[in-house]
């Protein structure tokens, strides 16, 4: 049983697809071990994609991120990390297969509505960055 971070964007949860988003999870066998609903820090924002850092788009991402609240989860299943990301579909939308949720929810590159785990690496470090342990059931 595998475990993966996903992250609600903000552009999503202003769009009032949260409910739409999380039933794609449940109808595809991930069950929520784990959710809240936050609004991200500037710090906290920097620190969770300090892997970009680096990178062009960094402070664009930082600053969408903390343009409104997120619903954080952690999400578990059989294969849940490339599971969740077939969910997500393509990081642009306009490359994303039809079906995917960025393909129905997201606007741009940018504004995709989802982040999930890349790794299962990754996963373990994203999910100790939002939850302590005892939140995961």
């Amino acid at each position: 049983m595998e475990q993966t971070l996903s992250i609600i964007k903000p552009d999503a949860v202003k769009k009032g697809v949260v409910g739409k988003i999380i039933d794609r999870f449940e109808s595809n066998g991930l069950r929520i071990a784990a959710m809240k609903k936050i609004w991200l820090s500037k710090a906290d924002a920097k620190q969770f994609y300090i892997i970009h850092k680096d990178r062009p788009f960094y402070n664009e991402l930082v600053s969408f991120m903390v343009s409104g609240p997120v619903v954080v989860m952690v999400l578990e299943g059989d294969n849940a990390v490339l599971k969740n990301r077939d969910l997500m579909g393509a990081t642009n939308p306009k490359e994303a297969k039809a079906g995917t949720i960025r393909a129905d929810f997201a606007d741009n590159i940018d504004a995709n509505a989802v982040h999930g785990s890349d790794s299962l690496e990754n996963a373990k470090i994203e999910i100790a960055f939002f939850f302590g342990k005892r939140e995961i059931h």
